[in-house]
């Protein structure tokens, strides 16, 4: 047996032992199990519904449906798998749209409305950097909610967390050649955009964060007060902005720009809400 497969069985062993002591009723154990799932089942619900108020419920109702079903887990797949397989369940199935969706934005009208008002120079204001990721972040988490969630989620487990085609058919319940399909066709739209479009992927497009940000303040899109996902906190020895940008221009081409945010961290009040709630007696499963 290899070394990586070692690593795995050792690890996999290691998750069996911590949901079997939870399910039994340990709230170390439990508690262990939500900070294991809290900050990569935040970013897929961020980059599902694009706002960071509206991934903070959305995180904790899923955690919540995770630990009601951990009983039902039979190592099938790795806990984090198998638990975006419950969140991607309920983000596909999201009553609320975002703002994109209920527009029925396409990636065309979104280009349009990047080449109207861009400025003629490089925004030199005050945090001139600072609001200029702050534009490049949310940009790129907009143009995801023009796609089809289904496209979108595709794109995400493949191209944004990297998992394998068998792992990520296996969380949307199709088979790998469908998921295939639907990540190529998200990542050739995709593609077509950022090309055409983005600066970052082709030094002949025409958009330039930079070049957006006086506009973007305009319109509502970024609070230079208060930056919502430049300065957003990260998982302990995550990726910072820097980091993740540092990754983009390495790799320079469009899902690296996609890909190129920071390991953002679940808010803690809505994690400390889900201990509260453990430490309260009221959780069925520790009923």
């Amino acid at each position: 047996m290899s070394t990586q497969a070692q690593d795995d069985e050792l690890v996999a062993a290691e998750e069996r032992a911590l949901v079997e002591r939870a399910v039994a009723g340990d709230r170390d154990a439990l508690a262990e199990v939500v900070r294991l799932l809290q900050d990569p089942l935040y970013r897929l619900a961020l980059r599902m519904v694009w706002r960071p108020a509206e991934a903070e419920d959305a995180t904790q109702e899923i955690l919540l449906r995770v630990l009601a079903h951990l009983g039902t887990w039979r190592a099938e797949a790795k806990l984090l798998t198998w638990a975006y397989r419950i969140g991607v369940n309920y983000l596909l199935n999201l009553k609320r749209q975002t703002p994109q969706e209920a527009a029925q934005l396409s990636l065309d009208a979104f280009r349009d409305g990047l080449a109207d008002g861009l400025a003629e120079a490089d925004y030199r204001g005050p945090e001139a950097t600072l609001l200029a990721d702050e534009v490049r972040l949310t940009c790129s988490q907009a143009m995801l909610q023009c796609l089809a969630r289904d496209e979108r989620v595709a794109f995400v487990l493949g191209d944004v967390f990297e998992l394998n085609s068998t792992d990520a058919a296996w969380v949307l319940d199709v088979t790998p050649a469908a998921y295939r399909k639907r990540l190529q066709r998200a990542k050739k739209r995709l593609g077509s955009f950022l090309t055409a479009t983005c600066g970052l992927v082709n030094p002949e497009a025409f958009c330039r964060c930079s070049r957006r940000v006086d506009k973007a303040v305009a319109l509502g899109r970024i609070d230079p007060r208060k930056p919502g996902l430049a300065r957003h906190p990260v998982s302990p020895g995550g990726r910072t902005v820097a980091q993740a940008e540092q990754q983009m221009i390495r790799l320079h081409d469009a899902a690296a720009v996609l890909r190129a945010h920071p390991d953002y961290a679940a808010p803690q009040a809505k994690m400390d809400a889900i201990t509260g709630l453990l430490d309260s007696g009221r959780f069925p499963l520790l009923s």
